[in-house]
């Protein structure tokens, strides 16, 4: 599938192994995602732009390299909010933006509660996140949110995905990249990512 990115690395794969396991505990958890996060992160922005700069040595002069677009990440209220502080020990001028969205239980479908984002666009790249695609809705409806405000790059970066929400989110946004850790078997009867992890949100913050 076009703009779909699942990492192949070694530290990703076996630390959301760990994350999976019922024995770990929200402390391991939070320190699971946010480690994730930071990985995830690193192979999602291979491809920003930079500019040259002279750069001053203890020895001489040379030309160097400057991020030259801004980042802004939008996690997705609550367990997203996890992965925040992965990235932005990697970037830690990337501006960081709520939305928050919750699933109804019943229908299954995202109820939008919260949004903070400013008036208008001030960073070149958005990167939302939010651990598990699972449906898809959220995911649909908070790039839906992101293209109204007026960002043009938009990049999904989530733990694990069912393909029941990959496919949705490429097919209502296919010129998003999706970038994931893993892709998961199914959603089962209730919408949850099987074998999944369970509740992220829950996990993280000892509410399960």
């Amino acid at each position: 599938m076009k703009n779909l990115f699942v990492s192949g690395h070694p530290l990703i794969k076996h630390k959301i192994s760990l994350l999976r396991q019922i024995s770990t505990e929200p402390k391991k958890f939070r320190e699971l995602v946010r480690e994730l996060a930071g990985l995830l992160a690193y192979e999602a922005t291979l491809d920003m732009k930079i500019r040259p700069i002279e750069v001053q040595t203890p020895l001489t002069t040379m030309m160097g390299s400057k991020l030259e677009e801004k980042i802004g990440l939008i996690p997705v209220l609550r367990a997203g909010l996890g992965m925040v502080e992965g990235v932005w020990e990697l970037m830690p001028a990337a501006e960081v933006w709520h939305i928050g969205l919750y699933r109804d239980e019943r229908t299954l479908q995202p109820v939008h509660y919260y949004n903070k984002l400013p008036v208008a666009p001030t960073v070149q790249v958005c990167l939302v996140l939010d651990p598990m695609l699972a449906t898809g809705g959220s995911a649909v409806a908070t790039v839906d949110l992101l293209k109204k405000w007026g960002a043009l790059r938009i990049k999904y970066v989530g733990l694990m995905g069912a393909p029941e929400g990959i496919d949705r989110l490429h097919e209502s946004h296919p010129d998003g990249p999706i970038h994931l850790g893993e892709i998961d078997e199914r959603l089962n009867e209730k919408g949850y990512i099987l074998p999944g992890l369970g509740d992220a949100g829950d996990r993280m913050f000892g509410t399960a």
